[in-house]
Parts: C-alpha cells; sequence; structure tokens
C-alpha cells in the first residue's frame, strides 16, 4: 500500500512523540531502580543524581530487611495480598454463581441490593462505627473483611457465570454432586481466566492498602507496608522507631534517598513479578461473558 510523503512524515513524528512520551513515563521507574542500588558514597559524591552507579549496592536493602517495622509491614502486606485475595475471590465466585442461576428465590432483590453497594457509600465515619462496634480495631482482619466483596466485581463475574451452560450443572448432579461440589469442581475450574483477572485485581487492592489502615490501625506494628513506606517518603522518617532520616545516616552512613528509593522498589516490585504470569489471562478473563451469541 502507497504512502504519501505526507503520511510518512506523519508516522515519523507520531514515532518520535511516542518514543519522547514513553522515555519521559519510564525514566521516574529507571531512577528509583538505579538509585536505590547506587553506593551510599558515589550517590553522595555525585549530589544525588546518578544515570548509572559506577559501583553497585545492596545496602540499602540489608538495613530496610533488617529492620523490624519494614519486615512486620512486609509481612502484613503479604498476608493481605494472599488470604484477603483468597477469600475475596471465594466469596465472589460463590456470590456471582449464585444470582447468576435463575432458580434462586429473591435474586432480583439481591441484585438491587448489591447495585445499591456501587452507586451508594455510607461513608468513612459509618463504616469506622461498625469496625469499631465489631472489636476489629487494631486488627489485621479490619483491612479484610470491611472490602471482602466488591459488588462491581461480583457483576462482572455473574455476566460470565451466564454462558456457563446449565446442562453441565444437572450431569455433575446426575453424577452425585450437590451444589458446593458442582461450584468447587465444575464451575471454579471453569472460571480460571475469570478468577486470574478478578484475582489481580484483589491483589493489587490488597497490596496497596492505606486508607483503611490509616482509619482502623493504630498499632504501628500491624500497620501495611505502604503506610511505611508513606511516612518514609513524606514524613522523612525511616521505618523503625520514629528514627528520623538524619539519625539514621549518621549511624548507618546510608543517605535516606537511596533507602526511600530500595522501599518504593519493594513495594512495586511483587505486583510487576505477578502480573506477566497474569497477562494472558487477564483481557481474556474479563471480556469472558461481556458479549454472547
Amino acid at each position: 500500500m502507497h504512502v504519501s510523503l505526507g503520511g510518512r512524515i506523519f508516522n515519523v513524528i507520531n514515532a518520535a512523540l511516542l518514543v519522547v512520551v514513553g522515555l519521559v513515563t519510564l525514566f521516574p521507574l529507571y531512577y528509583v531502580f538505579i538509585v536505590s542500588f547506587t553506593d551510599p558514597h558515589e550517590f553522595l559524591q555525585k549530589n544525588g543524581f546518578v544515570l548509572f552507579p559506577q559501583t553497585w549496592s545492596l545496602g540499602s536493602y540489608r538495613y530496610l530487611l533488617d529492620t523490624d517495622t519494614f519486615k512486620n509491614a512486609t509481612l502484613v502486606s503479604v498476608f493481605l495480598a494472599t488470604v484477603g485475595t483468597g477469600l475475596s475471590l471465594i466469596f465472589t465466585a460463590a456470590m456471582a454463581f449464585g444470582i447468576s442461576r435463575k432458580r434462586l428465590r429473591g435474586r432480583k432483590i439481591m441484585m438491587m441490593m448489591i447495585l445499591l453497594t456501587i452507586l451508594f457509600n455510607a461513608g468513612i465515619i459509618p463504616n469506622y462505627l461498625i469496625v469499631r462496634d465489631l472489636g476489629m480495631i487494631n486488627s489485621v482482619w479490619s483491612l479484610i473483611i470491611p472490602v471482602l466483596v466488591s459488588g462491581w466485581n461480583v457483576i462482572l463475574m455473574k455476566s460470565f457465570f451466564d454462558s456457563i451452560p446449565v446442562e453441565l450443572e444437572d450431569a455433575a448432579m446426575i453424577d452425585g454432586c450437590n451444589d458446593l461440589g458442582t461450584f468447587f469442581r465444575i464451575v471454579l475450574p471453569l472460571s480460571a481466566p475469570a478468577m486470574a483477572a478478578f484475582g489481580l485485581f484483589y491483589a493489587v487492592g490488597y497490596w496497596n492498602t492505606f486508607f483503611n489502615a490509616i482509619l482502623f490501625i493504630n498499632d504501628y506494628t500491624k500497620v501495611p507496608l505502604q503506610v511505611v513506606l508513606r511516612t518514609m517518603l513524606i514524613d522523612s522518617e525511616t521505618s523503625t522507631g520514629g528514627a528520623s532520616a538524619a539519625e539514621m545516616v549518621s549511624e548507618n552512613q546510608l543517605p535516606k534517598q537511596t533507602i526511600k528509593m530500595a522501599a518504593v522498589v519493594i513495594a512495586t516490585l511483587p505486583i510487576l513479578v505477578v502480573y506477566p504470569f497474569l497477562q494472558k489471562h487477564f483481557a481474556k478473563g474479563v471480556m469472558l461473558g461481556s458479549v454472547k451469541g
């Protein structure tokens, strides 16, 4: 197909602009990664601007991983991202599968109630009062149970379950399966792409838990990683016992910037590692059930 001179010029300019935008977007990520591995002395000698270190160092990572508060926060975030995601997937899938079957009595009322949770939010104070009255203040479960099921995810997953033939359930029941057996042995295995997609949604949400932790957790030993990271980046605090960044530098000879960058890398790395393995299921899982016929 012949392309005119003006078209070729446009393509070149468009490609150049996209390359520039891509470099501008990726440079902060590259800089954070590079600074986190830069030798402290080299970082100080270059006045904090390093494009490629001559000497690589793991000092900032060793310091963070030897810090009790940072390790506790990482474990809390891992617990939220694993246990929370697993529970959310099970409850979301169970609710979506139930309301997708016409034999369920009151399914229209349930759908209306789910839609109400999407359209209206009670607000911060009522949520706090409910969590307090349930005795979950300063409990890690206060970061899971209030957000266990997303109404939007339930509706999306319901559209996928609508596409599963009812004849499969009938065949399973003839073979002796009850509703729970059909759900766990037939429906969930067929829902792997959708479960992977929604699992990624939930995992990212739990891993990035911040606001609810500020509301419900008063014990600093139980806060997730994002709260500790915020303290380090915004309040110029290190991850232990309220020690200031200046004290940390004098005691450990580590610039506060390299420690902050290392903390950012640790906080973002798990999602970056997991996403490529789920990418092949991501688009397929979200689109399943959206087009019929």
